[in-house]
């Protein structure tokens, strides 16, 4: 039966090592993560504990295992041609159903931040940004990382509308343009949260670990905590940071398709998914920069 004529639209996955590589991958970042981050509670893991060489094991298991399975799917498109019509519009759901599960999990973090600066009271700050929180400047490099990714959206719409008319030039232009943009946004952010004037989780009166800090607030009449305002601000924009690498990781295998000639207007959802992706990264920053950057400033603003 293997070697008779297919008679469907469908394709029946080749059997692949990359589900079972990439979930051994995920593990080992997690948990050498978790070893990274919490010396002292791992330490019956001897010199593990506290050491990043199994996260970057795993880190690297995962770039492997991204590499090695777009690859397999290229090839089922590009050389098999296994892609038919019916594959197609399962893929375009596939990409809109995982898109609106990164949808939910942004409305997570954005409710994060809104359960604390609506109901400030209920998680005892008494005011939103929490007294003494210098906020960065929603002008300055926030509105210039605003500008960086609407003007790359712009690029990767040009090199869209290039692979649609068959201009192989205008596409590899456009998304040489995006890249450079999205890393030019990564570049901007990783300079701002380097000079940002609160932290994730410390007590920005003491400067002390927030357990304590926590702890000392109940005998100093102290509960005003950067902890909670740098925790909902930097797990909502570094996510989104997160996906902005990606994004631009798979811009970045699009252009080298495209330089190599295998997009054509008739088969580029690969390209697709990508732009969907970008723009949807896009959209999401235009909230985080409309509620957490303008709307959450304080009174005190970073100079």
């Amino acid at each position: 039966m293997a070697d008779s004529e297919v008679k469907h639209d469908y394709h029946l996955v080749d059997p692949s090592p990359w589900p079972i590589v990439g979930s051994i991958a995920a593990f080992l970042m997690l948990g050498g993560t978790v070893l990274w981050m919490h010396p002292d509670a791992t330490k019956s893991f001897g010199i593990l504990a506290g050491s990043p060489v199994i996260g970057l094991v795993g880190l690297g298991l995962v770039l492997f295992t991204m590499a090695g399975w777009w690859r397999d799917v290229v090839n089922e498109s590009v050389v098999k041609h296994n892609h038919t019509p019916v594959v197609k519009l399962h893929l375009r759901y596939g990409m809109l159903l995982f898109i609106a599960s990164e949808v939910m999990f942004f409305v997570a973090w954005f409710w994060a931040y809104f359960n604390s600066a609506i109901f400030f009271n209920d998680v005892s700050i008494g005011s939103w940004p929490p007294a003494g929180i210098v906020t960065l400047d929603p002008w300055h490099f926030p509105l210039l990382n605003t500008l960086i990714l609407l003007t790359s959206g712009t690029t990767v719409t040009w090199a869209h509308h290039a692979i649609q008319h068959g201009d192989r030039k205008g596409a590899v232009q456009g998304l040489l343009l995006t890249v450079l943009l999205g890393a030019s946004f990564t570049g901007v952010q990783a300079y701002e949260y380097a000079h940002a004037p609160f932290t994730f989780g410390f007590n920005h009166l003491a400067r002390v670990p927030f357990a304590d800090a926590a702890h000392a607030s109940l005998t100093a009449g102290v509960g005003n905590f950067d902890a909670i305002y740098g925790s909902t601000f930097f797990m909502a924009t570094g996510f989104h940071g997160f996906h902005v690498i990606i994004g631009t990781i798979f811009l970045t295998v699009c252009l080298f398709r495209a330089i190599a000639g295998q997009f054509t207007p008739t088969r580029h959802f690969g390209f697709e998914a990508a732009a969907w992706y970008w723009h949807f990264v896009d959209v999401v920053w235009l909230f985080l920069f409309a509620c957490i950057y303008v709307w959450g400033a304080g009174p005190n603003i970073a100079g």
